[in-house]
């Protein structure tokens, strides 16, 4: 008799895995999309939102202190609870502090001050992505890799939700200031769940240096075959979806949008949408394979950036907000599906936090800075040219793939 195939979702591991995931995404999204609601909703201009984005530059450049991470100690932490737990734990509780510093800053008069706890809230979070990436590779047989990997994500989608959807809602009633608080104080949840799981098993390590650190994962990785275009692939892949990301809270608020309709349509059914869309990317890779399902997903990025124009030329259209949230929110959960599957095959689990650190470093450099100019480009353009931009800027990645697949089939 086969196996049921979704029987693996039963284990408690998984449950586990759903939470990490959930408590990488809230600090994320603390500094993305809520932040600038939180900075459009005091009267920040939209340069100065956009320009916020760049507080997110840690997650681009996590892979140059992975290294320590993921070989170093915490002097007795590490020795008391392991490699991983010490430096999760460490993480958390950091981010837990700057989340509730963030939120007793003065944007207004003092946006530097808040800037500056962003970036806190940033580097500890990519820290700690470091950490449970690591963690997950780890803790599970190869077999129940995949299943990991998609409670994670589906745990992170949940995590949106909440900092999405939830932090709206709770600014409507409680205030801003109360929703960062809240969230910060969260983390102990997950700092007791971290404490209590087992360490997972790895072969300990020669002392740390900087040739088996740093050199033996970046040179194991620029051993493969086509390992430029992979990098160029990397940065283009999701380039029509981040550039828009930053700025389309202002264009909901300018379309006279409240904050709770856009709780309603932006986040739940936005966070429903992708979570859909994670589950056909992840049916389509069985089906047809990673490079076929980045093809298609490719595609669909960029088409669904299309209803935005149309949603910009149309004040209050609930039809249009829908329409332009659900397809967006699919093709990216489908896009996303087929892009990490990717990520992860790169991967040499001797090294694992350290090149997936590099890889996803190198996927959202072009999220965080050129979302910082996407201000810029819609004063320069409008809404509707700034959209159309923003869908054509899927093709680049989808030719750099032609190019690598045809490079890889010569070594196989």
């Amino acid at each position: 008799m086969v196996k049921n195939p979704f029987s693996v979702y039963k284990s408690p591991k998984m449950i586990v895995m759903m939470i990490l995931g959930l408590y990488s995404a809230l600090p994320f999204i603390m500094v993305f999309s809520t932040l600038s609601f939180w900075l459009s909703d005091i009267g920040l201009n939209v340069k100065t939102v956009a320009m916020f984005s760049l507080v997110r530059l840690p997650f681009s450049f996590k892979f140059l202190w992975a290294p320590l991470i993921d070989r170093g100690k915490i002097p007795f932490l590490t020795d008391k609870l392991g490699r991983r737990k010490s430096w999760g734990l460490l993480c958390q509780f950091l981010i837990m502090c700057s989340l509730i510093g963030l939120v007793a800053t003065k944007p207004l008069q003092n946006p530097s001050m808040t800037a500056v706890l962003a970036i806190c809230v940033a580097f500890f979070s990519a820290s700690q992505d470091i950490v449970l990436d690591a963690f997950r590779i780890e803790y599970f047989d190869k077999s129940e890799q995949g299943a990991a990997s998609a409670t994670y994500v589906f745990g992170y989608r949940i995590g949106m939700l909440i900092a999405g959807a939830g932090a709206l809602l709770m600014a409507d009633h409680l205030g801003w200031t109360a929703v960062y608080q809240i969230i910060g104080l969260s983390f102990l949840i997950v700092m007791l769940i971290f404490f209590k799981v087992k360490e997972p098993e790895y072969t300990p390590t020669e002392k740390i240096s900087f040739k088996n650190a740093v050199v033996e994962p970046l040179a194991d990785f620029f051993k493969k075959p086509g390992w430029l275009l992979i990098l160029l692939f990397l940065l283009t892949y999701k380039l029509c979806e981040t550039t828009l990301g930053t700025v389309t809270p202002k264009l909901y608020l300018e379309l006279g949008f409240t904050k709770t309709q856009i709780a309603a349509v932006v986040k739940v059914w936005g966070i429903v949408a992708t979570l859909l869309g994670g589950f056909l990317g992840g049916a389509l890779i069985v089906r047809v394979g990673i490079i076929k399902s980045l093809i298609i997903c490719g595609m669909l990025q960029g088409i669904s950036n299309l209803p935005f124009a149309v949603l910009s030329l149309n004040e209050q259209s609930f039809l249009w907000l829908n329409i332009s949230i659900i397809s967006d929110n699919m093709a990216s959960g489908m896009a996303t599906s087929a892009f990490v599957a990717y990520m992860s095959s790169l991967c040499n689990k001797s090294y694992t936090g350290t090149q997936y650190a590099l890889l996803s470093s190198v996927m959202a450099l072009p999220r965080d800075v050129l979302s910082a100019s996407s201000g810029f480009l819609v004063q320069a353009m409008g809404w509707a040219l700034f959209f159309v931009l923003t869908a054509f800027l899927s093709l680049p990645s989808l030719l750099i793939l032609y190019f690598l697949n045809r490079k890889m089939k010569k070594y196989n």
